[in-house]
């Protein structure tokens, strides 16, 4: 923990915490402002220091975050937690096509040493990885995961890597 000025379980706009988005950076408290601001991936934070909330207002609804004196938790999204029947759906929304596309496959075969013999196996498969890809971006949509911060930190590290 880069933890300067602060008891263990206060959060305080004299201390230095760890960056939740990122992982990589600090967040301290910006100048003549009730905010922080980390100096790695440059988000801006704003805090709830009674209940030791951390709040990032720039995702809609904001991600919230909870310090317990080592490291940050992530805070509850309010109305956004998946049920049995979302469950249902993805399953359904991935498993139905990639069935159908396999099952046309099955009934209607192609011709055995034909040049395009393997367009059906390859088909399932894009069916199949197609709608995964889409319920995981739907998904990423849905919790306004930071997905682009990430990809820019992992890219400089990366580049700093090489570099040095």
């Amino acid at each position: 923990m880069r933890n300067s000025k602060n008891s263990a379980n206060l959060l305080d706009y004299q201390g230095i915490y760890p960056c939740p988005v990122c992982r990589l950076g600090e967040i301290k408290s910006l100048s003549l402002m009730e905010a922080f601001g980390c100096d790695y991936c440059n988000n801006i934070f704003t805090a709830d220091l009674d209940k030791k909330l951390l709040k990032m207002p720039t995702s809609q609804p904001p991600l919230t975050w909870y310090w317990n004196g080592k490291f940050w938790q992530r805070g509850e999204l309010q109305g956004r937690e998946w049920k049995w029947y979302h469950w249902l759906l993805v399953v359904g929304f991935v498993i139905l096509p990639t069935t159908l596309v396999a099952l046309s496959a099955y009934i209607f075969p192609t011709t055995p040493g034909s040049n395009l013999s393997w367009l059906p196996t390859v088909w399932v498969e894009l069916a199949f990885l197609s709608h995964l890809g889409i319920v995981g971006w739907l998904v990423i949509e849905f919790y306004q995961f930071p997905v682009w911060t990430y990809l820019r930190i992992s890219w400089r590290l990366l580049l700093e890597r090489c570099l040095n």
